[in-house]
């Protein structure tokens, strides 16, 4: 997903709820985690590869550094662990085959993408849900506009580059995924603040 989708889903999914300086790091932090330096070598930042477990793993264990950094008084590694989380939360539904699954129950028939439920437990839980694989180096090519035609037919369909919902630019699902996002960042902050006691929720919102 594309740096500037991150940072339009996070502000609106949590920008009231957190103090402008909690959120302008939990935006470096999430951004951060789509630098050069982690595209390779780190496919459970990103939900790529099927890494689903491994990424779901890694969701909690931001979670628990939250925690453990508030409980040392270290609010500003809280934030960045959850800007960390967020953005890994927020790549599932733009790396992975959920929203076609989604759409599929409608029977061509499209609800609105405000309409959509991020955590379907039968999507979620089926064997078949997959995401994005990355074949190199023909998918670093097909990020290039002007080569992407040309290379795209000789990826698999399962190639990260025919899958990707990173923005509507190549995807006509982008406002589902969008919306799903949306709605994913703000349970993980709900699921989140509800592990904490009072006082470090407090700090953490930094309101």
């Amino acid at each position: 997903m594309l740096s500037r989708h991150h940072g339009d889903i996070t502000r609106q999914a949590i920008g009231a709820q957190v103090s402008p300086r909690a959120l302008r790091v939990i935006l470096f932090a999430n951004l951060w985690q789509d630098g050069p330096q982690h595209q390779f070598g780190r496919d459970h930042f990103h939900f790529d590869n099927n890494s689903i477990a491994a990424s779901n793993a890694y969701i909690e264990q931001q979670r628990a550094v939250v925690s453990d950094s508030l409980s040392r008084g270290e609010v500003c590694s809280a934030w960045r662990a959850f800007g960390r989380m967020i953005h890994t939360a927020q790549d599932f539904y733009a790396h992975s085959d959920y929203v076609p699954r989604w759409l599929s129950r409608f029977n061509g028939g499209k609800p609105s993408p405000e309409e959509i439920d991020p955590v379907s437990t039968d999507i979620l839980k089926h064997p078949d849900l997959h995401t994005g694989m990355i074949y190199h180096p023909l998918e670093a090519l097909a990020f290039l506009p002007f080569l992407r035609k040309f290379v795209l037919p000789h990826l698999p369909p399962d190639a990260h580059a025919h899958m990707n919902h990173d923005g509507p630019h190549v995807s006509s699902q982008w406002d589902y995924v969008f919306h799903a996002s949306v709605k994913r960042t703000r349970l993980e902050f709900e699921k989140t603040l509800s592990g904490l006691a009072p006082v470090q929720r407090l700090s953490f919102t930094d309101l």
